[in-house]
């Protein structure tokens, strides 16, 4: 008998309520763990827990709940801004090189279909949570260094993704290899919260699910 899958998006919808912005990518992390862990008491869940494949690697999230297993990665992307929220004070960095951050987006995507492709029993989800609205708005011009990479809202991402002949080196710096999906992708982003009520304060979230 199969159990009936965790319900990620209730997750991220009852988090956004209590924790609609976060310090660091490792505070979403430590919080999508908590809020999985009150949702699904009996699960059990590690952080950075190490891939199957003998590689040094990790994967964000790994949960077992009855018998299926999932695998999680996160990315948390953001614009210069200060937020007070519930009398606490979050300082967020302007994390720019947007071409880089998809990149290591797709990657995950990636990773977990290896991380699937490894259990029988299994799924996976790749996140990717920001304030900046260059991941999820569609780009003015259509060619740039990273169009393989792009994520923005409505486009499909499959098979073997590359840099443009143009990239600079240092762009791609231990980024050079091609990213080979097994999967078709097509992208929709959510609202996840706006704390602020403005522009930076919207935060939005891409959700993939991986399947064998």
């Amino acid at each position: 008998m199969t159990c009936r899958t965790m319900n990620i998006i209730n997750i991220l919808n009852s988090l956004s309520k209590s924790r609609p912005v976060f310090h660091s990518e490792a505070d979403f992390q430590h919080s999508l763990a908590w809020a999985i862990h009150q949702q699904y008491p009996q699960a059990i869940i590690r952080l950075e827990y190490p891939k199957p494949s003998g590689k040094i690697e990790y994967v964000d999230l790994w949960i077992k709940r009855k018998r299926k297993i999932y695998g999680i990665e996160l990315k948390y992307k953001t614009r210069k801004i200060h937020i007070n929220f519930n009398k606490e004070d979050f300082y967020l960095l302007n994390q720019g090189a947007q071409d880089i951050g998809r990149y290591d987006f797709i990657k995950d995507i990636v990773r977990v279909e290896g991380f699937v492709n490894h259990y029988d029993n299994s799924e996976g989800w790749v996140i990717l949570l920001t304030n900046d609205s260059l991941y999820y708005k569609k780009p003015k011009r259509i060619y740039t260094i990273d169009s393989d990479f792009r994520i923005h809202e409505g486009k499909t991402i499959k098979g073997n993704l590359n840099w443009a002949k143009n990239t600079a080196l240092g762009t791609m710096h231990n980024r050079e290899k091609t990213l080979n999906l097994k999967n078709e992708y097509n992208l929709k982003w959510q609202d996840y919260s706006n704390s602020i009520g403005y522009n930076l304060g919207l935060f939005r979230f891409l959700l993939l699910s991986i399947k064998k």
